[in-house]
């Protein structure tokens, strides 16, 4: 008999089915008029606007082919994060993360409270920010956002800072389509993540005893305007379908990026996206290798209903919240806790 830690297993209600419900109908979208704006038409560009509306009103979720992100660079990444997480337990360690620096390794981490089966690796782009610790404007705190690079493998670091700035790009074309099919001006959404703390991940699923009690992660939402995910073949994410609640696994397509819709965008448009809950299933056999890029706020950003969103008939349905005061808060409360764990937008409501 195996002999199964309780801190991860999962309430009866929220345990994974054993059999599988693949997803049908969750669009892949081209994206080849984005990496060659100046001989797209007026047309072409209104058709993926189009796409994009409906795969956000309707699945909160979509994927991406011909997104401009190479081949090579998704391999590169990819092959140094299967060496990382090969390492011994004490190797990986020495990059652990801790309350003072949120980049690293890290194996313990919670969701709702139930210990997540995986490990991950986060990193970032270095820099100093201006946190802000309540609601008054004057009181800040400058923290600095550094990467702990292992030895090994020594292109690690090389690799992420290459990748990084690969998804910053896809992101800013997304979040124009995205803008766009709110009917907002392309570059509405762009400001409020200009001056982002920038966060990638890698996470290793690993095979697991009990897949019927356990989830690689829980259920959640993110939190942020929207996350851009690459997952290899083994499969395992599953969204909740808004028409019928039922839990549907995502087909991995080859060379796409899932896309889906945090909160925040959800409040900017004011309940027009909505946010869809999702989690990880694991299975005994194979390993699961995933990267997501999280396109977060940046930490000086009231997240509030956008005024182009607000009128008579529709008024705000979500209070003013400020996305550094929430991030500091809650890491000073349980580091152990996702970035995106449980923003209850119902919280925020109005």
């Amino acid at each position: 008999m195996v002999e199964v830690h309780p801190a991860i297993i999962q309430d009866v209600e929220h345990r994974p089915k054993l059999t599988k419900t693949e997803a049908e109908g969750i669009p892949v979208i081209d994206l080849s008029i984005l990496n060659c704006p100046y001989t797209s038409t007026d047309t072409e560009l209104e058709s993926l606007v189009a796409e994009i509306r409906n795969a956000c009103k309707k699945w909160g979720f979509f994927q991406v082919i011909n997104h401009g992100v190479s081949l090579e660079c998704r391999e590169k990444i990819e092959l140094a994060s299967r060496k990382f997480f090969g390492l011994p337990k004490e190797e990986k360690i020495k990059v652990k993360r801790n309350e003072v620096n949120f980049m690293g390794y890290y194996d313990t981490e919670l969701t709702k409270k139930i210990m997540d089966w995986k490990e991950v690796f986060d990193f970032t782009v270095e820099k100093t920010a201006m946190v802000p610790l309540s609601q008054d404007p004057n009181h800040k705190e400058l923290r600095e956002f550094h990467n702990q690079w292992p030895q090994y493998p020594p292109g690690l670091r090389e690799v992420c800072e290459e990748y990084i700035q690969e998804m910053q790009k896809l992101a800013y074309k997304l979040a124009e389509v995205i803008s766009l099919s709110l009917s907002l001006p392309a570059k509405r959404l762009n400001e409020f993540f200009e001056d982002q703390i920038v966060v990638g991940r890698i996470n290793h699923y690993p095979p697991c005893p009990v897949p019927h009690l356990a989830l690689g992660v829980g259920i959640h939402k993110d939190a942020g305007l929207f996350t851009i995910l690459s997952q290899d073949d083994t499969g395992g994410l599953e969204i909740k379908r808004k028409t019928d609640g039922e839990w549907i696994g995502v087909k991995p397509t080859p060379d796409a990026y899932i896309v889906n819709l945090g909160e925040a965008t959800q409040v900017y448009s004011n309940g027009e996206y909505e946010s869809v809950e999702h989690r990880v299933v694991l299975n005994t056999e194979r390993s699961r290798f995933s990267i997501p890029f999280f396109v977060n706020p940046s930490h000086s950003t009231w997240i509030q209903p956008l005024e182009e969103k607000v009128n008579e008939k529709n008024p705000a349905k979500y209070k003013a919240y400020n996305w550094g005061m929430l991030f500091t808060h809650r890491r000073k409360h349980d580091p152990k806790t996702r970035d995106e764990e449980n923003l209850p937008v119902d919280h925020f409501k109005a």
